[in-house]
C-alpha cells in the first residue's frame, strides 16, 4: 500500500492571488483609518472625489479664461476710449486750425495786415475798420472761437473781433515760427472773464510768401469736454486732455478753474507716457486707485487718459470669482447627496463612471454615459451626464462670448482683427486680394442723446443685421468700437468692395427707425494697395472714413482715390 502525503507548499498560481490579497488588505485597513470602514462610505467618497474634482479645475479654468476675457474687455474699453478720444480731439484742433488758415488767406486780411504796419491803428482807421468788421462776421460763424486777432510781424494786434482785444497768450518766439508756416499753440488757461477754459491758436498770415503777420483765435474748450464724455469709460470712469507735464485741461467730468490746478502724480503721468496705450495701475489726482490708458494727441503737446477706479474696473472679475466659488460649493453638496444614493448599490456600474470622471478631469467633455435601469445609479448616471452636458454647453458659450459682441452679436474686436489677420495672411499666400470697410454710424452720439441709449441700441443691432445680410458667408462682419464696424470681404478687390460698401449706404439710408433716418459714412481700403497688414488696412480705411465724415458724411471713400462716392 502506497500513502501520498500532500505538503503545504503553494501552488504557481496561489503566489499571485496571495500578493493581490495582501495589497486588498492593506487599502482597505488604511481606508478605514481614514473613516472609511464601510464600502458605502467608500463609494460615496469615490463619488464625491470623482466627480468634484473634475468639477473644480473646469470652473477654475472656466474662471482663470472669464477672468483673461473680463480683463481684455476692461482694458480694450480703456485702450479705445483713449485712442478714439485723442483721434477726435486731434481732429477737432486739425478743423479749428483750417478755419484760421480760411481767414488768414482772405483778402480783406492778407490787405488790411500789411496797410496797418507795424503798430496797432485807430479805430478811424478805414483798413482797420475793414479788418475789424471781418474778424466780427468770421467769429459769429465760428462759434469755437472765443475771439480773434489780426496781428502784424511785430507782435501787435491790430484788429480783434472783440472790443477790448486780450493779449495773445502764444510761447515765447512763436512770431519766428511762424515763418514756417506751421501753426503755433498756446497752453490752455482759464479766462476768468467768460468762465472758460481756452487755448490760443495761430496761423500766418502771408503775402506773396513773405509773412507779413498772423490770425490768432482763442479755442474754447468746451466742444472738447463734449467730445471726451463720447469716450467715458464705465459709469465713474472718465478721459482727461492733459498737457505733457500731466496738468489737467479739461476732462468728461468737468471743466473748471480747480481742475485745471490738478494734475497726474510725476510717476503715474511717466508709466503712462512710457507704456502708451497700454493699462496701467496708478493713483489719480483724486487719490483713488485708477487703471488706465494714455494717448498723444498729434497735433497738440497734450495727451488724452481715459481711466477707471480699480473697483469699478474689475467689479465684474470678482462677481465671477463670488459665483464660481459658490457654484463649486453648491456643486459639491448636490454631488455628495447624489453619491449618498449611488453607495445604496453595490458598484454595478462604478467602474463606468470612475472611467468617465476621469476623461472629464482630463479636460475631454465629449463624454455621454449610457443609463441603464431605473435605480439611483441610473439616476445618479443621468446627472452626472447632465452634469457634464452644462459643463461642455458652458464650455461652447464662453468661446462665444470670447468671440462675440454682446449687442450686435457680431465678432467682437479682438476675433475681427484675428479674422483680418488671417484673410490677409491668405491673400498674401494665394496672391489673391481681399478688402476692409469701416463703417461709422453718422451723428449717433446726436442721436443717443436725443432719444435715449435703448433706441441707439436698437439702431446699432438693426445696422449689425443689415451687414450681416449684405455679405457673403465668406465675409467676415465684426463691431470694432462704439458706433464703428469693419466688413473684411475675402477675395475682393477695390470695386467689388465699393459695390458692397454702396449697397450697405443706400440700405441703411432708406431704413426707417423710431427716431428718424440714419446715414453711414464708409470707408474702403483694399490688400495690396493700402497696405499689406492688417494693422495697415485698418489704418487706410480709418482715414478714409475721416475723409468721408470730412466730405459731409453719408457716403463712400475709396482709401487709394481723392474724389468720394456720394448719394
Amino acid at each position: 500500500m502506497i500513502f501520498l502525503r500532500v505538503s503545504g507548499h503553494p501552488t504557481p498560481n496561489s503566489r499571485p492571488h496571495s500578493l493581490v490579497s495582501d495589497l486588498e488588505r492593506a487599502i482597505s485597513d488604511r481606508l478605514r483609518l481614514l473613516g472609511l470602514p464601510t464600502i458605502r462610505r467608500r463609494i460615496l467618497a469615490f463619488g464625491v472625489l470623482a466627480t468634484i474634482i473634475p468639477s473644480i479645475i473646469t470652473g477654475t479654468i472656466s474662471y482663470a479664461e472669464s477672468y483673461r476675457a473680463l480683463t481684455e474687455k476692461t482694458t480694450d474699453q480703456l485702450g479705445v476710449a483713449s485712442f478714439q478720444s485723442a483721434r477726435e480731439v486731434d481732429l477737432f484742433f486739425k478743423e479749428r486750425v483750417l478755419d484760421l488758415r480760411v481767414f488768414a488767406n482772405s483778402y480783406e486780411v492778407t490787405e488790411s495786415v500789411d496797410r496797418l504796419g507795424p503798430a496797432r491803428s485807430s479805430g478811424g482807421n478805414p483798413a482797420a475798420r475793414r479788418l475789424t468788421d471781418y474778424l466780427k462776421s468770421v467769429k459769429v460763424r465760428s462759434t469755437d472761437f472765443e475771439e480773434i486777432q489780426a496781428i502784424n510781424r511785430q507782435g501787435v494786434v491790430v484788429a480783434s473781433s472783440s472790443a477790448t482785444p486780450s493779449t495773445p497768450r502764444l510761447p515765447t518766439g512763436w512770431l519766428r515760427d511762424m515763418g514756417s508756416d506751421r501753426p503755433v499753440f498756446g497752453d490752455a488757461f482759464w479766462d476768468e472773464t467768460v468762465g472758460k477754459a481756452l487755448v490760443t491758436v495761430a496761423v500766418p498770415v502771408t503775402r506773396n510768401d513773405v509773412g507779413i503777420g498772423a490770425i490768432a483765435g482763442r479755442v474754447m474748450l468746451d466742444q472738447v469736454a463734449t467730445i471726451l464724455r463720447r469716450f467715458a469709460p464705465g459709469d465713474s470712469g472718465q478721459v482727461a486732455l492733459v498737457t505733457v507735464a500731466g496738468r489737467f485741461i479739461v476732462s468728461s467730468r468737468e471743466n473748471s478753474a480747480a481742475l485745471m490746478q490738478d494734475s497726474l502724480s510725476e510717476v503715474a503721468n511717466q508709466t503712462l507716457s512710457e507704456r502708451l496705450g497700454n493699462p496701467v495701475e496708478f493713483q489719480d489726482h483724486q487719490g483713488q486707485q485708477a487703471v488706465g490708458t494714455l494717448q498723444q494727441v498729434p497735433r497738440l503737446e497734450a495727451a488724452t487718459v481715459a481711466f477707471l477706479p480699480v473697483a469699478e474696473a474689475f467689479q465684474q472679475v470678482n462677481r465671477l470669482r463670488n459665483v464660481t466659488i459658490l457654484t463649486v460649493l453648491s456643486l459639491l453638496l448636490v454631488v455628495g447627496g447624489l453619491a449618498y444614493l449611488f453607495s445604496l448599490v453595490l458598484v454595478r456600474p462604478v467602474e463606468r463612471l470612475r472611467n468617465g470622471a476621469a476623461k472629464v478631469a482630463g479636460g475631454d467633455l465629449d463624454v455621454h454615459l449610457p443609463v441603464t435601469g431605473s435605480d439611483e445609479v441610473a439616476y445618479l448616471t443621468e446627472v452626472f451626464n447632465d452634469m457634464v452636458r452644462r459643463l461642455r454647453e458652458s464650455r461652447v458659450e464662453l468661446e462665444r462670448l470670447s468671440n462675440t459682441d454682446g449687442l450686435t452679436g457680431l465678432f467682437n474686436r479682438r476675433r475681427l482683427m484675428e479674422a483680418l489677420g488671417a484673410e490677409v495672411a491668405r491673400a498674401t499666400r494665394e496672391e489673391k486680394p481681399c478688402s476692409l470697410l469701416m463703417v461709422d454710424v453718422d451723428h449717433f452720439k446726436q442721436f443717443n442723446d436725443a432719444w435715449g441709449h435703448p433706441a441707439g441700441d436698437a439702431v446699432l443691432s438693426r445696422v449689425a443685421t443689415i451687414l450681416q445680410e449684405s455679405i457673403r458667408t465668406v465675409d467676415v462682419a465684426g463691431r470694432y468700437g462704439g458706433e464703428e464696424f469693419l466688413l473684411v470681404l475675402a477675395e475682393t478687390g477695390m470695386p467689388g468692395a465699393l459695390e458692397v460698401a454702396d449697397r450697405v449706404r443706400a440700405r441703411l439710408a432708406s431704413e426707417v427707425f423710431d427716431g428718424g433716418r440714419i446715414t453711414v459714412s464708409v470707408g474702403a481700403a483694399t490688400y495690396p494697395e493700402d497696405g499689406k497688414s492688417a494693422e495697415a488696412l485698418v489704418m487706410s480705411a480709418d482715414l478714409a472714413l475721416y475723409q468721408a465724415k470730412k466730405e459731409g458724411r453719408d457716403r463712400v471713400v475709396q482709401a487709394t482715390a481723392p474724389p468720394s462716392r456720394s448719394p
